[in-house]
């Protein structure tokens, strides 16, 4: 019977626990447990405290049942925690709120009641221990949980919601550690002693889900959010990046966070009181470490960029004073951080958080590659400003280039600008030869094995290899006077010729591809060298810019084209001259320049030869015995020199006779040759006796004809008046000096820029003898008038001694008109490949030309307005045109 009594009592309990898990009852609901179960004829009130010692442990089941519900209800009461909303009022009070409101009487009573649950030695729990659910611990976790959701996390919420990002983040920190003080009092104080081992693996236990509550709870972006500020305000101060952002500005605002005038130990504590705060709640764990290096990475990428930016000068200390910087101060700051968040860790032996050499030495690399990213983006300023002394930022590249990936980013990186910022058609060509002479010098110093440089410059030398003018202004570089020449720098590549002056000791090149097996100090390519990498012996600018094309022959003959002028127009002073020559002998070898030289050998023979004609032929007498100009040429072999300029037009009869007398003390010399005259190429000293003035001149003998033309009057029989200026139309100049109309107005245009002529008329120019006041003025007519035709003259430009390529070419295709007249005329339009093909076949020998040559000439031809392209490309004769080109 007994055993039937106890079955259906436990069966009972059993389902009151069901429907208690399925309908809960109101948690903060206090129903006492009677202290007995009432019986027929008992005066014992329901609900009336107990107030005697606990009894021995009853036998029985029913008694003992009741003696648990007793128990059980005075551990909840004295458990549960008021309703109530906690707020950051709540937490400014401190310990006497927390223990006049939150923390409850511990009488004996509750003590003994409290012991029988949760002590593992009591009788109560020895008896219970089967069933999880009359577990104090956990069901006191689950009210924390509860409270913290509807009383706590409100509360913090609308504290983060609300502040700025340090006020917001510490006030929502004090809250969450007041909840956390009274979650934790009770526990610490009262259930964990009666625990073995004082409770340390149940309060482990507890707390880390406390932790993983509260972490879960909040609001992750928004934390994240508030402490990224706080780390970047109060780490700005810190590692000094106030200074280096701030330096000159009224407000110090730095990525969007407004940093604030705190000293730099107020904003240590600040930031360390938050990282210990957050790992005291459970929220300094992962999040917290992200947050924290993503903030770090940012400050250090600041530092970098706002210390170090633009500062280039050699010898560089950038490196040295980074590394400093990273070791004292970056981690200094991380180890202090990190100590926080690894108190409770280090109890147990646990150092996830420790920070070795290794990682400073890494941190230190890590700023290098910002450094070296940094520099890579200046690399092209840096280029441009190299003669100012950029070299202490390619000092700081050479510590970042020590990686294959680093060598990749570097030279792609600055390819990409190069194209964009310089491989365009609005950049002088002696633009783009200045900056990669800078990038020649500057790649010498970050990589002598010259493979990065090989990269970086193949795209410009196909750039300057298809601009016209890139062997001329070579040439010209070469050849000029780095002294005399610095003043004309932008039309002159003076580098160059600073480049040659350094140049002591130049090996010939070798051309073929075979190793020197002679050449002890040899060593194998790169290993990232690519596969058309070959290393020069000579790594010089002058070696690299003469080796732009792939023949040696382009650039030869634009050195003898510029040569003769430079031998012609120059008197007999040329040991520039000489010493490039005999410089790119080495290089090019005697056979190549055979021709300059024999050039160069007729212009100092000319100085034997004039000497010993004009002392034949009495040229040298003064000017009281005669007075006749002095008379100089210069006598040049036909052969070897390039096409001349062979215009003809009439010079003054004065010269013409010294002509005569000069051709015949030749013959005299050397009787089996004949001198044939190139007026054009001559140069006159012009010395204009006027009324008010003197007007001497260094001019080209055209321009010497022009003005003489001035002094005879054009009609002898109508002689002008003494007092009246001479004046000449142009028709009357290019009639009497036999000379082309253009050259004349050329020449005319010269003498209204010097003031000594101007234009009365249209195409009439009248000699000015006196200068007016207006004349003078720079602002009156006259002189306004010169000035614009000065500016024509040199826009016109003289007359070249030696003929281009371009115009000997269209010279020799104008002997082709007539055949393409015929053919445009007899058959119609045809395009470019049909006129080719025809003029292979009619004209004799065969066309010597191919489709570019002809094709420039078909687009002089449509300029001059012979020829017109209609649809499809097809070349038209235009209605009227014959022949002569």
């Amino acid at each position: 019977m007994l055993q039937r009594d106890a079955s259906s009592t436990i069966s009972k309990i059993r389902t009151k626990r069901i429907l208690a898990a399925v309908f809960p009852p109101l948690p903060y609901a206090t129903n006492p447990t009677p202290a007995a179960t009432p019986v027929l004829g008992s005066n014992d009130s329901a609900g009336e405290a107990w107030t005697f010692p606990i009894e021995p442990e009853p036998e029985n089941l029913a008694t003992r049942q009741i003696r648990w519900d007793r128990a059980w209800h005075t551990a909840t009461a004295f458990l549960s925690l008021p309703p109530e909303t906690l707020t950051a009022a709540h937490a400014d009070q401190g310990a006497e709120a927390l223990r006049s409101k939150w923390i409850k009487s511990y009488t004996p009573e509750i003590l003994n009641d409290v012991a029988y649950v949760i002590s593992p030695q009591s009788r109560g729990r020895q008896l219970r221990g089967i069933s999880p659910d009359d577990d104090l611990l956990e069901w006191y976790l689950e009210q924390v949980q509860t409270h913290h959701v509807r009383f706590v996390r409100p509360g913090v919420l609308q504290s983060m919601k609300t502040g700025s990002n340090s006020d917001a983040l510490l006030e929502a920190l004090k809250l969450l550690q007041f909840a956390q003080a009274i979650y934790l009092h009770p526990l610490n104080n009262h259930l964990l002693p009666l625990l073995q081992s004082r409770g340390k693996y149940e309060l482990a236990r507890f707390s880390t889900r406390l932790h993983g509550l509260v972490a879960n709870s909040l609001d992750s972006t928004l934390l994240a959010k508030h402490l990224s500020g706080v780390i970047k305000t109060g780490g700005s101060i810190v590692l000094g990046l106030q200074d280096d952002n701030a330096e000159g500005e009224e407000e110090n605002v730095m990525d969007g966070v407004q940093i604030s005038s705190l000293s730099i130990d107020e904003a240590r504590h600040k930031v360390l009181m938050v990282m210990r705060s957050l790992h005291d709640v459970g929220l300094g764990g992962a999040r917290a470490q992200r947050v924290f290096s993503e903030v770090m990475n940012d400050l250090l990428d600041d530092h970098v960029k706002s210390a170090y930016a633009g500062q280039w000068e050699s010898p560089s200390t950038v490196i040295e004073r980074l590394r400093d910087w990273v070791e004292n101060q970056f981690a200094r700051f991380t180890v202090e951080v990190l100590a926080c968040l690894r108190e409770e860790n280090s109890s147990h032996g646990r150092q996830t958080t420790d920070v070795s050499l290794a990682d400073v030495e890494r941190w230190q690399e890590m700023g290098i590659n910002r450094l070296g990213a940094l520099r890579t983006n200046e690399l092209f300023n840096v280029i441009v400003d190299w003669e100012d002394g950029s070299k202490g930022a390619i000092e700081d590249l050479k510590h970042y280039v020590t990686a294959t990936a680093a060598r990749t980013h570097l030279t792609t990186s600055f390819s990409s600008v190069v194209s964009h910022r310089l491989l365009q058609p609005g950049a002088a060509t002696i633009e783009i030869l200045q900056v990669y002479i800078s990038i020649i010098r500057a790649f010498a110093v970050l990589d002598p094995k010259g493979v990065l440089l090989d990269r970086i410059a193949r795209p410009i030398r196909r750039y300057l290899r298809d601009r016209d003018d890139t062997v001329k202004i070579i040439v010209g570089g070469l050849l000029a006077d780095a002294e005399v020449d610095e003043a004309s720098a932008t039309d002159v590549l003076v580098e160059l010729a600073t480049e040659l002056n350094k140049i002591t000791d130049i090996q010939a090149e070798n051309d073929d591809d075979e190793l020197d097996w002679d050449d002890m100090s040899w060593v194998p390519d790169p290993i990232d060298a690519g596969p058309e990498y070959k290393k020069s012996k000579t790594s010089d600018v002058v070696g690299t810019l003469i080796s732009l094309f792939d023949t040696k022959d382009v650039f030869v003959r634009e050195f003898q084209n510029l040569m003769g002028e430079r031998l012609l127009r120059k008197e007999f002073e040329f040991e520039k001259e000489i010493r490039v020559l005999e410089l790119l002998k080495l290089r090019f070898g005697e056979g190549a320049l055979q021709a300059c030289e024999v050039m160069l050998r007729d212009v100092l023979d000319s100085r034997r030869v004039d000497t010993s004609i004009r002392n034949d032929q009495k040229l040298h007498l003064d000017s009281q015995s005669n007075p006749a100009p002095e008379f100089h040429s210069k006598i040049l072999s036909r052969l070897f020199w390039p096409a001349l300029n062979s215009e003809t037009f009439s010079i003054p009869p004065e010269m013409a006779a010294l002509q005569s007398r000069y051709s015949s003390g030749f013959e005299t010399l050397k009787q089996t040759r004949k001198l044939t005259w190139l007026p054009a190429l001559g140069q006159v000293s012009v010395k204009l006796d006027l009324a008010d003035r003197e007007v001497a001149e260094e001019v080209q003998t055209w321009q010497a004809s022009v003005i003489y033309a001035f002094q005879d009057p054009p009609n002898p029989d109508r002689p002008s008046s003494p007092s009246s200026p001479a004046t000449r139309t142009v028709q009357q100049l290019t009639d009497a000096l036999s000379m082309d109309e253009s050259l004349v107005r050329t020449a005319l245009t010269f003498w209204v820029g010097k003031l000594v002529l101007a234009e009365s008329a249209p195409s009439t120019y009248t000699v000015l003898e006196t200068l007016s006041s207006s004349a003078l003025n720079p602002s009156g007519t006259t002189a306004q008038a010169a000035v614009a035709a000065a500016a024509a003259a040199d826009a016109s430009g003289a007359s070249a001694a030696v003929r281009s390529e371009e115009d000997v070419a269209m010279e020799k295709m104008g002997v082709f008109w007539q055949f393409i007249v015929g053919m445009l005329t007899n058959q119609g339009p045809m395009p470019l490949q049909r006129i080719i093909m025809m003029l292979k076949f009619a004209v004799p020998g065969g066309f010597p030309f191919g489709n570019e040559e002809l094709k420039e000439f078909l687009k002089r031809m449509v300029m001059e307005g012979k020829v017109e392209v209609v649809s499809g490309g097809n070349y038209k004769i235009v209605h009227g045109v014959g022949g002569g080109a």
